[in-house]
């Protein structure tokens, strides 16, 4: 029997993280840690526990006024829930049978160029300079998707972003889950940068089935390399549950790679989890705050968090009102109603599959 509920949890729990982590991501990448958490003591806002309070005039202010408090009235639009709802069309189109070639078709139809970056973006351009007229249309001769994956992002977040889904229609399966990610995450990503991705879709397939997060964690773990960056990443995500001072140890651990990058957001993903009990509004506040990827970060917890059974206060959801912004061709907006009925469907398919 799929959990209609537990779905629904999981789409909740991932928009209202990207809405606390979209408007204070520039922010992250241009002052780091240090200026994060300098707007947010000085907007008394830490610990971290509510949508992010506006400063007039502020990087929030010109790049994420409509995702501050008391200015939400829907999800703004957003690459990480895009990629959610276009793994839901992609599995809706061609169920679990897919391969890379439809991904990239998939792209080429719904996925607007400019709502693509790093590694999607060089991924998009290599298959627009090289793919064969007949390709959209279901010819695969002629173009090694190979190509695709050869740039120098393929180890950035953008394949962690969009393997949330594949978890939560496979409860139960992780492998099943990893194998859907993997062939989603190789057209633009290699190494940690699918491993990475491979993890995310494992531990949500495994959540719903193991008996707390450390078995969910044991789990998702076998679906990757043990010797991986991104199994050490999650390895120590764990080791730093309730810590003092876990942020700042993250950060020098992975002072040397890109806010971006696969496995330092990562680590965050597993601490905030590992450390919320059962708070959901910790669990997210804590990855946003943690600086990185900040909605990349909250919408992922999130996700995996409204997996875990965790409450979801009326504060999160009430802004936006089930208004989910949209940036793929011929979508503007979709309901929260509408894909969970949806999300429901697939994960029956699959089940039945």
């Amino acid at each position: 029997m799929i959990d209609r509920a537990r779905i629904r949890a999981a789409w909740a729990g991932r928009v209202s993280g990207c809405i606390l982590g979209k408007p204070v991501e520039v922010l992250s990448f241009q002052e780091g840690q240090e200026g994060l958490t300098a707007y947010l003591d000085r907007m008394d806002a830490l610990p971290l526990r509510d949508y992010v309070p506006l400063e007039e005039g502020s990087i929030v202010d010109h790049r994420g006024r409509a995702s501050c408090r008391g200015l939400i009235t829907r999800a703004e639009p957003d690459d990480d829930i895009n990629y959610t709802v276009l793994a839901l069309m992609l599995l809706e189109g061609k169920g679990i049978e897919f391969d890379t070639s439809d991904v990239a078709r998939a792209w080429l139809r719904l996925l607007p160029a400019g709502s693509t970056w790093t590694a999607e973006r060089e991924a998009y351009r290599i298959l627009l300079d090289n793919m064969d007229p007949e390709f959209v249309n279901g010819d695969d001769a002629g173009f090694d998707l190979a190509a695709c994956s050869a740039n120098e992002f393929n180890d950035w977040i953008g394949a962690q972003i969009r393997a949330d889904l594949y978890g939560w229609v496979c409860p139960g399966r992780p492998s099943l889950a990893a194998d859907l990610v993997r062939r989603d995450a190789s057209l633009s990503h290699r190494g940690d940068g699918v491993h990475g991705a491979v993890f995310i879709g494992a531990l949500g397939a495994s959540i719903p089935s193991a008996k707390d997060l450390d078995e969910a964690l044991e789990q998702a773990l076998e679906q990757i390399p043990a010797e991986s960056d991104a199994a050490a990443a999650v390895r120590l995500g764990r080791e730093l549950a309730g810590a003092a001072g876990a942020v700042e140890r993250l950060h020098r651990r992975y002072a040397h790679l890109s806010p971006v990058h696969t496995v330092n957001n990562l680590a965050v993903v597993v601490w905030a989890l590992a450390s919320a009990e059962a708070d959901f509004s910790r669990a997210i506040g804590d990855a946003v705050a943690a600086g990185w990827d900040t909605d990349c970060n909250g919408a992922t917890v999130g996700g995996l968090a409204g997996l875990m059974g965790m409450t979801i206060p009326d504060r999160w959801t009430a802004p936006w009102a089930g208004r989910i912004g949209v940036g793929l061709a011929g979508i503007s907006e979709l309901t929260l109603d509408d894909v969970v009925d949806r999300t429901v469907v697939v994960a029956q398919e699959v089940r039945k599959g």
